[in-house]
């Protein structure tokens, strides 16, 4: 893996890596595209603070927001989240072997 592509990542995982832009992404992945006065809806969390996670979001690539007309609205890229799920699908397949490995020198006779 490259050097550029392990940044990305690793944005993508600190992105993801607070509850509420975790929760702004899945509202997002349930309701399509929304601004953020609708994500702020219910939340104990101003527009503003919910606009400054969504600016992390979005240098993480994993949202893209639009203006239409005066309102901006957000929707999930999936992209990053479909490279970020490789990324573990990749460490869960390299821990699959390793334990397969362990248990054919536990259970050698």
């Amino acid at each position: 893996m490259s050097k550029g592509r392990e940044h990305e990542l690793a944005r993508v995982f600190a992105a993801l890596g607070d509850a509420t832009r975790l929760a702004l992404v899945a509202h997002l992945l349930a309701g399509g595209a929304l601004s953020a006065t609708a994500l702020a809806e219910g939340r104990d969390i101003s527009r503003q603070a919910i606009v400054k996670h969504l600016q992390v979001l979005e240098a993480a690539d994993l949202v893209v927001r639009a203006r239409q007309g005066r309102e901006v609205l957000y929707t999930l890229d999936p992209r990053r989240v479909d490279e970020a799920r490789a990324f573990l699908d990749a460490v869960s397949a390299g821990w699959d072997r390793a334990i397969g490995r362990l248990r054919k020198l536990v259970e050698a006779p």
